[in-house]
């Protein structure tokens, strides 16, 4: 009895449709509902709910028909590489603010590396959900 519930489940999972790309998705791509299909292929990793997939950004080129992964997708990019940000250095009661550039892009809960455009000193921070850089988190 308790094999054939474990074989009954096993299979019901082995038969969950995955996500794939309807067409090439470039890099830094947002995702929208025209660019998926389902599969009924499976696919061991792949997403399987398309809520998990509209809305974010690729991380590379995911083409025609392939799979889409986790690992392959994140949130939108907030930050570009050199633009201007708000860095954001919160310790107790006390708040410095200051400009930076950033060397990297990212999405918020992504960590990049930004350039003080006063000191010049290069620093790794936090993007936040406002686009800001949060430093002096501790990696």
């Amino acid at each position: 009895m308790r094999l054939t519930l474990l074989l009954l489940l096993l299979a019901s999972a082995a038969l969950a449709d995955t996500v794939v790309a309807s067409h090439t998705l470039r890099a830094h791509w947002r995702i929208g509902p025209s660019d998926i299909l389902m599969s009924p292929k499976p696919a061991p990793g792949a997403v399987t709910d398309p809520a998990d997939v509209i809305g974010k950004e690729t991380r590379t080129v995911i083409y025609a028909g392939q799979p889409i992964r986790p690992e392959g997708i994140g949130p939108p990019a907030l930050v570009q590489r050199n633009t201007l940000v708000r860095l954001d250095f919160h310790q107790g009661g006390l708040t410095i603010r200051a400009e930076g550039r950033a060397l990297d892009r990212g999405g918020a809960g992504d960590w990049v590396q930004v350039m003080n455009t006063v000191s010049h000193n290069t620093i790794t921070g936090q993007v936040q959900p406002d686009g800001s850089v949060a430093v002096g988190l501790g990696r």
